[in-house]
């Protein structure tokens, strides 16, 4: 499992006093108020900044005023870079719930058979429920949806998932 987890990405900046519009990576976007502070990737490394402010747009977007940016020009240099916390600071989530970062990347497997079917190359969210996208060994793509009826295990400390394969799927 990662150490860090990512919440959001800097889209720009926003306004003319050092803030910067963030695009949430994260199922509650509340969540926000709450934040002291994020990790940003800076030359290879993470650095610490503490949050001034927070400015909800639309229930969409968020708005960040970091400590010690105070101009456009200094908010510029954020366009991109995804904000991480510590593991230890996400919020709690509850049983058969997990982090997106934490599935992506985890070996599928059949569940009638135990064959290796390839990686989780991202979750695609819908209004229904997500979707794991599976990339194949043949280099083709496999969606599976993520209900109970498709994902049988997931074992975090393994990086397997189990599923069984639906009618039509392949």
């Amino acid at each position: 499992m990662r150490e860090y987890i990512t919440v959001g990405k800097v889209l720009c900046p926003w306004g003319v006093k050092g803030q910067v519009k963030v695009e949430p990576l994260t199922d509650d976007i509340n969540r926000f108020r709450k934040l002291k502070s994020v990790l940003v990737e800076e030359n290879g490394a993470l650095k610490s900044f503490g949050i001034e402010s927070v400015i909800f747009l639309k229930k969409r977007f968020v708005v960040l005023k970091f400590q010690g940016i105070d101009s456009v020009e200094s908010a510029e240099s954020f366009r991109g870079k995804y904000l991480m916390i510590h593991r230890k600071d996400a919020v709690k989530l509850p049983e058969g719930h997990y982090f997106i970062c934490d599935i992506i990347g985890m070996d599928v497997y059949n569940e009638e058979d135990g064959t290796f079917l390839g990686k989780i190359r991202d979750v695609l969210k819908t209004g229904a429920n997500d979707v794991y996208v599976v990339a194949l060994q043949d280099g083709k793509e496999l969606l599976l949806p993520a209900i109970k009826e498709v994902v049988k295990d997931i074992r975090l400390e393994e990086n397997k998932m189990v599923v069984k394969l639906m009618e039509g799927m392949v």
